[in-house]
């Protein structure tokens, strides 16, 4: 036995089985995978997902209203088609409209585009519609914004909106009850600035209920601008609570202050008067006093001045 196992020969059949055993692994191994992967494939599976719903209906004629905008569809079939299914959506859920008038109408949904391997069920198998003669209008976009928002003393100006006009449509009967469409403009609290939004449009009736429409285009561009006006106005010193038996001196480092507000509010300003309490004043000195804002001014500048106070014995 010994010098069979020294045989040259010995160590190559040894070697030549060895390998036909690693192939008939290899490739038993190799068909148990992919018979495993066909029994995957074909097996049956079931997955739901959610589908808009399609209308067909002669659209330049009619509009449809009442139908959900998606539906739920179980699929049921092998793996492999139903997981294609479900990830390309390659197939349709609808309703044919196509012979049915104006009126409400209860009509089925429809699947098409399925393999014929893969079978369906619905969430539900029919919608209520409601069919109406499509009407079309012109409006013009009206503008609407808080003006309380804009800060006290600032002019608001004219507001302006792009486009001016829009196309509403829809439902006969809606259209016809539309009154205006407004582009809502929100304005922050305190704006001192000119706003400009982005808008979204909306159409509403007489009584300022929304209606569904369609409006074309959806969005509209406002701009409201808002603005501060400057006048620069004579300082009136006026000395007031002060004591009978003292002679009082006013002065104030600034002559003339300028303010800042609502144009026509600063029409009616020729002078800013400052009164200065001097009850508590027993000798010449210096107090730092706040100047008053009127009504319809922002802000003024200096805000504030030193006046020189001089007291000196009455003769009297």
């Amino acid at each position: 036995m010994h010098k069979l196992i020294e045989q040259k020969w010995f160590y190559k059949i040894l070697s030549l089985l060895l390998a036909i055993i690693l192939v008939a692994f290899v490739d038993n191994t190799q068909v148990s995978t992919s018979n495993q992967t066909k029994v995957q494939q074909t097996a049956n599976i079931e997955q739901s997902l959610k589908m808009a719903l399609q209308v067909s209906v002669d659209a330049d004629k009619y509009y449809v209203t009442g139908y959900p905008s998606k539906v739920k569809v179980t699929l049921e079939g092998p793996n492999a088609l139903v997981t294609s299914a479900v990830n390309t959506q390659n197939f349709r859920v609808y309703i044919d409209l196509t012979k049915f008038g104006v009126g409400t109408h209860r009509v089925p949904i429809k699947v098409s585009g399925l393999p014929s391997q893969v079978s369906y069920k619905l969430s539900q198998k029919s919608v209520k519609v409601d069919i109406q003669k499509r009407k079309s209008r012109t409006l013009p976009v009206q503008i609407g914004y808080n003006k309380n928002a804009v800060a006290q003393g600032y002019d608001i100006g004219t507001p302006k909106v792009s486009p001016e006009t829009v196309e509403v449509t829809g439902a006969l009967s809606e259209v016809k009850a539309v009154d205006h469409v407004q582009a809502q403009l929100a304005v922050p609290n305190g704006s001192t600035k000119t706003v400009r939004r982005n808008v979204l449009l909306a159409a509403y009736d007489a009584k300022g209920r929304q209606l569904n429409v369609v409006i074309s285009p959806a969005t509209a561009q406002v701009t409201l601008p808002v603005s501060v006006s400057k006048k620069t106005v004579k300082l009136k010193l006026n000395a007031s609570h002060g004591s009978s038996k003292k002679v009082y001196s006013l002065t104030a480092k600034e002559e003339k202050v300028t303010l800042y507000g609502k144009k026509e509010s600063l029409k009616k300003i020729s002078s800013l008067t400052l009164n200065v309490d001097l009850s508590e004043i027993k000798s010449s000195t210096t107090k730092s006093c706040r100047l008053p804002v009127p009504s319809g001014v922002a802000w003024i500048s200096p805000g504030s001045v030193d006046v020189q106070i001089k007291v000196s014995d009455s003769d009297n």
